[in-house]
Parts: C-alpha cells; structure tokens; sequence
C-alpha cells in the first residue's frame, strides 16, 4: 500500500542545461489532462529533452515507444524559450506527494527558476456550463500574470499531495506558483479539458499555442494514454477522495 512505505522514496532530477525562469509542470492524475496538455506543449514548440527524475523506492513506469525506452518524468526546454516544461507519467501517491514536491522545489531554488504553474484537471461533479479552467495562485504570481486575463479564480476548497505541497512552499517564499484546474471526465485522455488548459496557458503566457491540432494530436497517443490509465487505475483506492475542491 502507497499509505505505509517501509522507507521514503528518494526523488533526483538530473538535467543538462540551465531552465527558463517559469517552469510548466502536467502530472499523470485523473482524466490526465494535465500530462496531455503539458505533451503537447512540448511537441507544439518543438521543445527538447534537457534532463529527467528518478525515483528510489516507489513503483515506476519505463515508458517506450518503437522499443526504444525512455525517463517517465522529463523536462524540456528551448534555448530562446524563458519555460521549461516537466511531463510526468509517473503516477506521485498523495501520501509522498511532499517528497515529490520537495525534489522538485530543491532543484527549482538552485536553478534560480522563479515561478511554477501546474496544469491540473479534477473529476468535480459539474454542470455543462462549468467547463471552464481556474486558478488558485500565490498573490505574487496573480499580480504578475493574472491581472488581465480571463481565466477565474478556484471557489473554495483545498490541495494535498503534490500541488498542496508546491502551493504551500510558495505562500512563504518569492516562488510564484499556481495550479491551474478544470474539471475532466473519465475517458482517457479528456481532450476538451487538455485544450482547456492548453488556452489557459497561451492566455497567460503568449507562447504561440494553438490547441485545435490538439485532438489529432490526443488521438496519435490514446492507445499510449488508454495503458496509462489502465494503471492509474489499478491504484485509483491509493488516491485521495473527490473532495479538493468545491
């Protein structure tokens, strides 16, 4: 059980160049429209691969394709790009979610990165008129790039795991970080809540994103996605109840 290790996982993050000052982070949760979106960022932008995480002491994934394998958490980055995006297949239980986070946040305070936004969906109960993307930021980050956007803050409601552990560190320190969520569904992967945050992030940052190949896009990995979450899952009673957000 995730809730009882024997000892705690120990995180690395290795990486080749030095990141933009604004890290974009999708992690493989519920619907993984966050993960979807944070993918195609990487291949909109024709990003390349600047360093991966490795884990000690927690169940892992060796993705690959055309039998070649690869890092389950990997960032990206583009030399004229001031963002560097972290796609994370690995599933992070909430239990060592801190851990996570703290490997993360480690390694963000040496490279001098500034700010964190998260691409997050949630399966909240919602109506057809709720398909929208929200925000729960620190103030130093609403003030720098929430003041004229469309996108609203979160009602009421609260974090755990990685996010609770990204948001905390961020309300007591100068690193801006946000959690961008929208609601998903079960299929797999919830496109329309992937170009969601797709939008959102464009919005805020004018990278040149255009989310309509999204579908196509979503469609040349579903097959990939679908085994994902066949074994996300497999562990859905190690996950923390519907109840983050209301």
């Amino acid at each position: 059980m995730f809730g009882s290790f024997r000892r705690s996982p120990g995180f690395t993050i290795t990486s080749d160049e030095t990141p933009g000052d604004v890290l974009l982070a999708g992690f493989s949760s519920f619907g993984l429209a966050g993960l979807t979106a944070a993918d195609f960022v990487v291949d909109q932008l024709d990003l390349e691969q600047t360093g991966h995480l490795t884990v000690d002491g927690l169940p892992a994934v060796t993705p690959f394709e055309d039998g070649r394998p690869r890092h389950h958490t990997r960032l990206f980055s583009r030399d004229d790009l001031d963002v560097t995006v972290l796609v994370g297949e690995l599933f992070v239980p909430a239990a060592v979610g801190g851990e996570f986070a703290d490997a993360v946040l480690e390694w963000t305070e040496a490279q001098g990165v500034s700010e964190i936004a998260v691409l997050s969906g949630v399966p909240i109960p919602h109506g057809p008129d709720e398909h929208e993307t929200y925000f729960v930021a620190t103030d130093d980050y609403r003030e720098r790039r929430l003041t004229d956007t469309a996108v609203q803050p979160m009602g009421r409601g609260f974090f755990d795991g990685t996010n609770a552990a990204l948001v905390e560190r961020g309300i007591d320190s100068s690193l801006g970080v946000c959690v961008y969520v929208t609601p998903v569904h079960a299929q797999v992967p919830d496109v329309e809540a992937a170009i969601r945050l797709v939008e959102a992030v464009e919005s805020v940052y004018g990278l040149g994103l255009d989310a309509d190949p999204l579908e196509a896009f979503a469609d040349e990995v579903r097959q990939y996605y679908a085994q994902l979450a066949e074994r996300l899952q497999d562990r859905e009673e190690e996950m923390p109840e519907d109840r983050m957000y209301m």
